[in-house]
């Protein structure tokens, strides 16, 4: 847990310093003045409403203990401790937060009464709020709480830092001991997992790979990333708290596998998106996902403050408490078996603007390193919501850059952003057709277009599948860059949904000349890439009927 020093002085000279201090502002002499703050004392100092708190060993944000609190019926998991405070002074309030929405807040203060909250997070937060105590307060509630139905919080390291209030503190940390236990725990060609034994008083780690540090985690473990194939490399791990860093542990050597070898991906390849929340479809780990799936596109990455930049957090609430480690060994696993696994940025929702050379920059810098922090192969692109050609072209270009010739790239346009070569869309594919993987247009929620044949066709049908591919195959594309896009089920989307068989039809129209509807297109293309669906999830919520049908007939295509 985090603890500041307390520091004492002359009471004369705490008057003056204090004097000239704006309210709120943090003086020498502040302290936390909750006590058990980090609940290293299990529940001592607090109490939960119908025994609805345990002290837990994991997650922990510091040291080794942290607060979960589950709501059941009419009860929020209130948990709340007494702090003593000095009248008519300001306090910051502040935790620690993961899991199911959680409330922080304080009573009883004599003035206005506080509160914040968040809602689901699959990673540590911090909530904070201040607060001014009355003329004649001497004591507040704080207080920490979930919601009715909603899944358990964990909260740690709380404070109410401010004056004095002679109730006592928590004694303050002091360096801890350096770790023991490292030990490699996996390797892939280009990353080491470590993993090492919890340290009393710590509140976070440093990794260390030939002296210099690579990374900090509040856990026990890491994963050091961008590493060459075939390479051995030396780590250390030290300790952290607020009082410094412990002596470095033990070294431990982890070699790296070999790179991988063969193709990059099968001639005909199935690309299925996996969902990173839970919406009604199967809630799946990585490795439920079917093993039809060539391509497995992990939806979605979230927009950053920074323009262009993206982030990825994993919804380890929503998907059944799921862990970053689990989910980084399930990307190896995938690999192992062939499989490629990619980070997809948009979605209906996504918000991510690259619209600049500023914003092409950080896009590029952020996916890369995504990719050396997850280990994905790629990116795909499902900005549903405007692109600009110029500058994304920029973006991918960079990336493929920094990432090399093994990059996937992939895309996933709306039917009327490839309607016309002049579509900013359809020029990036083009832009880029020399690193582009595949684009899976979204035959679905689009009502009629046009064909390659000028003529009007309504969405469900054969020939819309096979005449709106037409204009990718006539338009510029090589056959091995265009897939078909569909939902794995009706509910994967509000319209457009064809049963397997139609999707057959349209591969065999398209590579073959045979199941063609009344649009028959002018010669076959052999080498077409394949089939996309979303969702994985929705094709494991209905039997997993899409991929056992389409996916042996993309793979058994000429």
């Amino acid at each position: 847990m985090s603890i500041r020093s307390r520091f004492r002085v002359g009471a004369v000279t705490a008057a003056l310093a204090l004097a000239f201090l704006p309210a709120g502002h943090a003086s020498a002499a502040d302290v936390n003045n909750a006590k058990n703050a980090g609940f290293e004392a299990g529940l001592s100092n607090w109490t939960c409403s119908a025994n609805s708190g345990t002290a837990v060993s994991s997650p922990v944000h510091g040291g080794a203990t942290a607060l979960r609190a589950t709501p059941a019926g009419q009860d929020n998991a209130r948990c709340t401790q007494a702090v003593a405070v000095k009248p008519n002074s300001t306090y910051t309030l502040s935790a620690w937060v993961q899991g199911g929405y959680t409330y922080l807040g304080a009573t009883g203060t004599g003035t206005t009464d506080v509160s914040t909250w968040t809602p689901d997070s699959s990673s540590w937060k911090q909530l904070s709020t201040t607060f001014t105590t009355g003329a004649s307060t001497t004591s507040v509630t704080v207080y920490t709480h979930g919601w009715y139905g909603q899944a358990a919080y964990y909260a740690d390291d709380l404070s109410v830092y401010g004056p004095d209030g002679g109730g006592g503190t928590d004694p303050s940390p002091t360096v801890p001991a350096a770790p023991s236990g490292l030990a490699v725990s996996g390797t892939s060609s280009s990353s080491v997992s470590l993993a090492w034994n919890t340290v009393s008083g710590a509140t976070g780690y440093h990794v260390y790979r030939g002296g210099t540090k690579v990374t900090a985690v509040t856990g026990t473990s890491a994963t050091v990333t961008g590493l060459a194939a075939s390479t051995s490399y030396s780590f250390q791990v030290t300790a952290t708290n607020a009082a410094g860093e412990s002596a470095k542990s033990g070294a431990v050597t982890g070699t790296t596998t070999a790179g991988p070898v063969g193709p990059a991906l099968p001639k005909h390849a199935v690309t299925g998106y996996w969902q990173n929340f839970n919406n009604g479809a199967a809630v799946q780990k990585l490795a439920d996902v079917q093993s039809q799936y060539d391509i497995i596109a992990v939806a979605f990455a979230d927009a950053t403050s920074t323009p262009g930049a993206v982030t990825f957090n994993l919804d380890s609430a929503g998907l059944g408490g799921y862990t970053v480690d689990q989910f980084k060994a399930d990307i190896r696993a995938k690999q192992a078996a062939g499989k490629k696994v990619i980070v997809s940025v948009g979605g209906e929702r996504g918000t991510v603007a690259v619209n600049d050379a500023a914003s092409a920059t950080n896009f590029a810098n952020s996916v890369y390193a995504l990719m050396q922090e997850y280990g994905f192969d790629g990116v795909d692109i499902d900005l549903e919501n405007g692109l600009n050609a110029t500058y994304m072209t920029q973006a991918l270009r960079s990336l493929s850059a920094k990432a090399g010739s093994s990059l996937v790239i992939t895309m996933a346009p709306q039917t009327i952003d490839m309607q016309s070569t002049s579509n900013s869309y359809f020029r990036t594919a083009l832009n880029i057709k020399d690193i582009l993987t595949v684009v899976n247009m979204q035959y679905y929620n689009s009502g009629s277009m046009l064909g390659c044949d000028g003529k009007v066709y309504s969405q469900g049908s054969v020939d819309f599948l096979t005449a709106l591919a037409c204009i990718q195959l006539e338009g510029g594309l090589a056959p091995s860059q265009v897939g078909l896009g569909l939902p794995a089920s009706t509910r994967g989307a509000g319209s457009g949904y064809v049963a397997p068989s139609v999707v057959n039809s349209a591969l065999d129209c398209l590579t073959k000349g045979t199941g063609c509807g009344s649009f028959k297109p002018s010669r076959t293309y052999p080498e077409l890439r394949g089939a996309m669906t979303w969702s994985t999830n929705w094709d494991a919520t209905a039997g997993n009927a899409w991929s056992n049908a389409v996916g042996p007939h993309v793979h058994a295509l000429p």
